[in-house]
C-alpha cells in the first residue's frame, strides 16, 4: 500500500519532471561577418564556401557583408550563393571601420549606403545592420544619431548575443600555416570548440539572471577558415548538449532585439549592455567583452 506521504513525494517528482521538460531547450542562430574572403589561404578559397554551406545544410543564417569585400566577382557570387540557399545578407559597413576614433557619423553613414548598393541586387539581401567591431557610438550624441539614422533608412538589428574571438583563433591558424604549410589544423579544433561553448554559457547565464530567460540568441562567428574547417563540428556541439539551432530570423524575431540598451561606450553583445544597464552586474562584464587579449594566453600555452 502506498503511504500519503510516497504519493505526495511522488506528485513532486512527476512535477518537478514535467517543469524540467517544459523548459525550452536554448536556441541559438548562426549569424557570420565579414565576408573577407581575400584572407582564406589561396589554395582554401575554392571549397570554403561549399563547406560552410554544406555545414549549414538547411539552416537559415545571416550573413553581414562588408560592402568593400564583397564589391568584385568572387564577393557576388558567394552572396547569389547564400541568397539561394536561402541566408539572409546583411549590411556590415563598406570598410569595417567602426564607429569610434576619428571615424566621423558622416563617413560612417556614407559607409552603411555604399554597401546597401552592392547588396541590394541579391535575392538574400535585408535590411538589417551590424556595428562593426559591436561599437556604436562613443557619446550618446553619436549613438542616437546612428540609431535614428538607420530607423529611417528602414534598417532593424542585426545585434549579436553570444559575442566571441574566433577572429583571432582563425588568425594565429592562418599565421601558422604561412609559417609552416604542413601544420596539422585540427590541432585548433577543439580550443576552438571550448571557447565558443564557454562564451555561450556565459552569455545565456547572463541572459538568464539580466532577463529571466534564455533569449534565442545569436551568434558571431566570422567567415574564415576556421569556420569552413569547423562549423560542422561546432553546430554539432550544440546539439549534443541539448541546444536548438534556429534560423537566424527567427531569432531576430524575438522582441529582445527590439530594446535600446542605454549604455556608455554604446554596444557590445545585446545581452551585455542590457545587463550593464541594470548597473547589476559590473563585476561580471568585462570591457571590451571579447578580445584577442583573453584569448592570447590560452593558445598560446597550447603552442598553437
Amino acid at each position: 500500500m502506498i503511504t500519503r506521504r510516497q504519493a505526495v513525494a511522488s506528485c513532486a517528482v512527476q512535477l518537478f519532471g514535467a517543469q524540467l521538460r517544459a523548459q525550452p531547450q536554448p536556441g541559438v542562430a548562426i549569424t557570420m561577418d565579414d565576408v573577407r574572403w581575400q584572407l582564406l589561404p589561396e589554395a582554401r578559397r575554392e571549397e570554403a564556401d561549399a563547406r560552410i554551406l554544406a555545414a549549414l545544410g538547411k539552416t537559415r543564417a545571416g550573413l553581414f557583408a562588408i560592402g568593400e569585400a564583397v564589391d568584385n566577382e568572387r564577393g557576388s557570387d558567394i552572396l547569389k550563393r547564400w541568397s539561394a540557399a536561402g541566408h539572409f545578407i546583411g549590411n556590415h559597413t563598406y570598410e569595417h571601420r567602426p564607429l569610434m576614433g576619428e571615424t566621423t557619423p558622416e563617413e560612417f553613414e556614407s559607409g552603411i549606403l555604399r554597401t546597401e548598393r552592392v547588396l541590394r541586387g541579391h535575392s538574400g539581401f535585408r535590411k538589417r545592420f551590424r556595428f562593426p567591431l559591436l561599437k556604436e557610438g562613443q557619446t550618446r550624441e553619436v549613438r542616437d544619431r546612428l540609431r535614428s539614422f538607420l530607423a529611417q533608412r528602414g534598417y532593424l538589428s542585426g545585434a549579436v548575443t553570444i559575442d566571441a574571438s574566433d577572429w583571432y583563433y582563425d588568425q594565429r591558424l592562418r599565421e601558422r600555416l604561412a609559417k609552416e604549410p604542413a601544420f596539422d589544423v585540427q590541432r585548433y579544433r577543439q580550443p576552438y570548440l571550448d571557447h565558443i561553448w564557454n562564451r555561450a554559457l556565459f552569455y545565456d547565464q547572463l541572459s538568464h539572471d539580466a532577463l529571466g530567460r534564455s533569449v534565442p540568441h545569436t551568434l558571431l562567428i566570422h567567415y574564415n577558415l576556421l569556420n569552413a574547417l569547423f562549423l560542422g563540428d561546432l553546430l554539432g556541439m550544440f546539439r549534443a548538449k541539448g541546444w536548438r539551432i534556429i534560423g537566424a530570423d527567427e531569432a531576430f524575431s524575438d522582441e529582445v532585439f527590439e530594446r535600446k540598451p542605454d549604455t556608455m561606450p554604446a554596444g557590445e553583445s545585446l545581452i551585455w549592455a542590457l545587463a550593464k544597464e541594470t548597473g547589476r552586474f559590473e563585476s561580471r562584464l568585462r570591457y571590451p567583452g571579447e578580445d584577442d587579449t583573453y584569448e592570447k594566453p590560452l593558445l598560446d600555452q597550447l603552442g598553437l
